[in-house]
């Protein structure tokens, strides 16, 4: 097996055992919003970026990680509607 298929099979086995790790078919919207998450779970992760947080805000640790834990549902907010081109066409027909 040459390098460039064994990199091509590392690549396939690591974007199907984690869900972060992106496809070919993956959308603007939900790369970012593993990205946010990704950064927000780093951030609750590390008690230094809370305290950071906490200071800058004045807020409680506890109360930023909430605010934080609750920003990870929906970061990027609600996924933009796709427009079907197929649909289109058939109303148009109608």
């Amino acid at each position: 097996m040459s390098e460039r298929e064994s990199l091509n099979s590392q690549l396939e086995h690591l974007q199907m055992r984690y869900v972060g790790t992106g496809h070919a078919d993956i959308s603007k919207h939900e790369w970012l919003t593993n990205q946010h998450r990704d950064s927000l779970s780093s951030f609750i992760g590390h008690s230094s970026f809370l305290s950071l947080f906490s200071i800058a805000e004045n807020e409680s640790v506890g109360r930023v990680r909430y605010n934080t834990l609750t920003k990870m549902i929906s970061p990027c907010g609600p996924a933009p509607k796709i427009k079907d081109n197929t649909m289109d066409k058939e109303e148009k027909n109608d």
